[in-house]
């Protein structure tokens, strides 16, 4: 008998492969259609196999390559997907017996496959062992090695090999490996820390301080969207170091502020929180269906200074120039710094990427930068730890732009964002054991006389 469980996670591994979904996407999404034989234990499960499998998918198959005389482009999607599943249960879940995670394989694969399919799973996976994985630690070749015991495609350790020493690279890589944390950003429209808490301790979540005054970190919780704390708009699901975004912004009550690049709308929706919802915010996307995300961000935390619409920040309009007191590029990226939270992106990514998005990078803030006021203030952001995504692009700008500087900081070592304060020019997070990975620098325009 085929375990259900099990196999919606099947599902899901083949749907973020063959159709390249966002691997978020095509869980909630799997989850959401078996709601009715799923209960909370085992959206855990599929969800840890899911993210586990997508996670760990470069290791796995270096493991699978090593007792498969059959070379992985010419096992079927299925049944290589079902070999993952395997060895990732038995690697890295020590709460699952081997013969289980054999036995429920092998069950998958008569089902996906055919005998031989079967037959296959079975001998391979029988002779896994945890010491499998542990032999990468032999590897003497340390690109090779950090590669393969993080699970991590060769050239973005290359990439970060640019910038940090191999000790200070695998450190990054096995990070953005952790399990994410999960920060809310406090609604003070709707409550305060004090309050927010006693409701929590109500429903005896675990929380803890986050770095910033606004931030708590939960642990322990599951399906959080599903809370009445958060649909009443209470607080919001927000990573510190994107948050710390709009803090530098330091948006004020009256200002009129552009966020160009905003959907789903956290940072802009924060903006507008900090703005005690006075004053005006365009937010800009260019698709539809994301807009009706700010929309409804917007609609459920208690904010109606936030005008949502379509429009293209890479295309220069002049109906625009110089309207804005302050902007936000939170530009696209390759997102390499949220790796923990979208595995996928590892593998959906490609080294001529960077070029691309870039181009893409450069584009906004050339044209944006012309939509602020004299004496305005940007903020550009990523969340991804590239040089050519950050600060080659802050660089290539100034270089062209006297009228810009970069601006000095009104933080001190009291803030634990300090630490990542390089040069004073920049804020740069590489990913920690709570905090995603980030790059912030803030401009400002000021007219050469």
């Amino acid at each position: 008998m085929i375990d259900k469980v099990r196999e919606i996670a099947l599902k899901t591994l083949y749907k973020i492969e063959k159709e390249e979904a966002y691997s978020n996407i095509a869980l909630d999404e799997n989850i959401r259609n078996n709601r009715e034989i799923l209960n909370g234990n085992d959206i855990g499960f599929v969800s840890e196999i899911v993210y586990g499998v997508t996670t760990w998918k470069l290791s796995i198959d270096e493991i699978i390559k090593k007792y498969s005389q059959v070379k992985l482009k010419k096992i079927s999607p299925w049944i290589i997907n079902i070999l993952r599943m395997g060895i990732y249960q038995i690697i890295f879940l020590d709460k699952v017996p081997k013969s289980a995670a054999v036995n429920e394989s092998v069950n998958l694969a008569k089902r996906y496959g055919h005998k031989g399919s079967s037959n296959f799973v079975n001998a391979v996976l029988r002779k896994i062992e945890k010491t499998d994985f542990e032999e990468f630690n032999n590897i003497q070749d340390y690109k090779e090695r950090i590669s393969k015991i993080t699970s991590m495609p060769i050239w973005i350790v290359e990439e970060l090999l640019k910038e940090k020493d191999y000790d200070k690279v695998e450190l990054i890589c096995k990070n953005l490996n952790l399990k994410p944390n999960i920060s809310i950003r406090i609604n003070k429209l709707k409550t305060n820390k004090e309050d927010l808490k006693k409701e929590l301790d109500k429903r005896n979540i675990k929380y803890e301080e986050g770095i910033l005054e606004n931030f708590l970190e939960l642990s322990k919780v599951k399906n959080i969207e599903n809370m009445d704390l958060f649909k009443d708009g209470y607080f919001t699901i927000q990573d510190e170091s994107a948050g710390f975004a709009v803090e530098i912004l330091n948006p004020q009550k009256g200002e009129c502020i552009l966020d160009a690049c905003s959907a789903p709308g956290g940072k802009t929706t924060y903006i507008a929180e900090l703005m005690e919802n006075e004053g005006k915010i365009e937010a800009w996307d260019i698709y539809e269906h994301r807009i009706n995300l700010i929309n409804e961000n917007a609609k459920r935390l208690g904010v109606d200074i936030i005008k949502a619409k379509i429009n293209d920040a890479t295309i220069d309009n002049n109906d625009y120039k110089e309207k804005f007191d302050k902007i936000l590029l939170d530009v696209p990226c390759l997102g390499i710094g949220v790796i923990k939270r979208k595995p996928d992106i590892k593998w959906q990514r490609k080294p001529e990427d960077i070029e691309e998005i870039s181009k893409i990078q450069f584009q906004i803030l050339e044209n944006c930068s012309r939509y602020l006021k004299r004496g305005g203030e940007l903020v550009y952001s990523t969340c991804s730890i590239l040089k050519e995504e950050n600060e080659e692009i802050i660089n290539k700008f100034l270089e062209k732009h006297m009228e810009f500087k970069i601006c000095k900081y009104e933080i001190t070592e009291k803030n634990e964002m300090y630490k990542f304060l390089e040069d004073n020019k920049y804020f740069k997070v590489y990913p920690t054991e709570k905090n995603d990975g980030f790059f912030i620098c803030k401009l400002f325009f000021e007219p050469v006389p």
